[in-house]
């Protein structure tokens, strides 16, 4: 009889997890890509807040004035509607507010904030919309579109700073200079312990200026997000790192790049911060998203002496997500598949066109050939390369050099999406690993015992 009991308790606990299970992925997942209409939403949901960090990249190099281009493509055309409104102007996204700590060329760091829409790239004056978008703008509006709940964004990014040194996390330790850097000091004939007393001096200073802000702007959130309710309170709900340039070309700190285990340090040093953010944060689980640097598009399309290096860099770059302690909770987001072939075959032409150009130049400096005869030839070369309409779409299209994304912003607003997706994945991962955690718990249990978030979430309709 107990031998029953048991075997009719293990039946109960299978059907009710695949019967539970089953329910989460028709009102978890899928609402993912197809979002409840706003009647199903919960009302009282609390404010959910994204941390967005990194270099020049996630600072936003594409200028608005390409953003047309995404209509171009019959694939994107869709998401240039949700750029913009009914009336052609750009959106201001709903409950969607960000804080964004940055600075310009020469100019101190300062916080632009806002009703999210575009503005929110790179920037001259911190405070004021520089006329550019990063990642920051679809990854809102897709999070709002998905969640339909208060966003908050906290975005912090500063052009040209490394992982090794800049953003170094606190538990990676001071910065020690291996041996082919202090050769290249000694060299140089600069002062060892100056050079190391100026490393001392730079490493974490971006991680702290990070952490600092965001825990500024969690402390009066009222501040930056005007219609704050304390009563819903919030939840930090992911973080996203884009970063890397900075690193993938340093040959002293990596001198191995390119070699297999050349930026194993990168990894190591991805995954301290990855730790200590969320020590620092008190937000142990909090969804970590890794957005892979993919300047050049796929490796095959990279010039062939520095594939290796790009290919091995990416690899470690990615490399935390597979680490056993953060199964389910970190992502990497290749960006690679987002870059713009078509731009890119112009950008090759023009390329080649400056190849050229400064060979004259430099023919010109010898005394070879007149600046006339350069100006002809370079016409007859351009001809050639270029036609009117590749100039036409370059301008529609690029604004920025390669390392930049080339500065699109068809390119910038499909990361972004895909860094919002990536979030929601790992959410949906969350709740699975919830309910098979509750369910090897528990033989049996009533819904009324299940975790109250979880169930708001497998029951959004019914949400009080």
């Amino acid at each position: 009889m107990v031998e029953n009991s048991k075997l009719l308790s293990v039946s109960m606990n299978k059907k009710l997890k695949t019967s539970v299970l089953s329910l989460l992925m028709s009102t978890v997942f899928l609402p993912v890509l197809f979002p409840m209409p706003a009647f199903a939403q919960s009302n009282s949901k609390p404010l959910k807040v994204f941390i967005l960090a990194g270099q020049s990249n996630m600072q936003g190099q594409a200028d608005i004035s390409t953003i047309d281009y995404i209509g171009d493509d019959p694939k994107t055309a869709p998401m240039l509607l949700e750029m913009r409104d009914n009336n052609g102007r750009y959106r201001l996204v709903k409950d969607t507010w960000i804080s964004y700590l940055t600075h310009g060329r020469g100019t101190p760091n300062g916080e632009g904030i806002g009703q999210l829409t575009v503005g929110f790239g790179a920037r001259k004056d911190p405070a004021k919309d520089g006329g550019k978008i990063g990642p920051e703008f679809t990854f809102g509006i897709y999070m709002q579109k998905s969640l339909k709940q208060p966003i908050l964004i906290i975005k912090t990014a500063w052009g040209g700073k490394s992982l090794h040194t800049d953003f170094r996390p606190p538990s990676a330790g001071p910065y020690e200079f291996n041996e082919s850097e202090i050769v290249s000091i000694k060299k140089r004939g600069l002062n060892l312990e100056e050079e190391r007393a100026k490393k001392k001096a730079a490493t974490g200073v971006y991680y702290r200026l990070m952490v600092e802000h965001v825990k500024y702007v969690l402390s009066d959130i009222k501040r930056v997000y005007p219609d704050y309710d304390e009563n819903q309170g919030y939840k930090i709900g992911g973080f996203v790192w884009f970063q890397g340039w900075n690193d993938v070309v340093n040959s002293g700190v990596y001198p191995r790049r390119g070699q297999p285990g050349g930026y194993d340090k990168y990894s190591e040093w991805l995954a301290m911060l990855i730790r200590d953010v969320r020590r620092d944060l008190r937000a142990p689980n909090m969804p970590f998203v890794i957005g892979v640097l993919g300047t050049n598009g796929p490796i095959e399309n990279i010039e062939k002496r520095y594939r290796a290096i790009h290919g091995t860099f990416r690899q470690a770059m990615a490399a935390p997500a597979d680490l056993p302690e953060f199964k389910g909770n970190v992502i990497a987001v290749h960006t690679a598949p987002y870059w713009d072939m078509v731009l890119d075959g112009i950008a090759k032409k023009r390329g080649l066109l400056n190849q050229r150009k400064r060979s004259l130049e430099n023919r010109i400096k010898q005394g070879e050939v007149t600046g006339d005869e350069v100006a002809n030839e370079l016409a007859e070369i351009e001809a050639e390369l270029t036609s009117p309409e590749d100039s036409a779409l370059w301008k529609r299209g690029a604004s920025n050099a390669a390392y930049h994304y080339l500065g699109c912003a068809k390119t910038m607003a499909l990361i972004g999406k895909g860094f919002a997706e990536a979030v929601l994945e790992l959410q949906v991962r969350q709740l699975l690993h919830s309910l098979l955690r509750y369910f090897d718990s528990v033989a049996f249990a009533p819904k009324t015992e299940l975790d109250g978030e979880l169930l708001d979430r497998l029951h959004p309709g019914n949400a009080q």
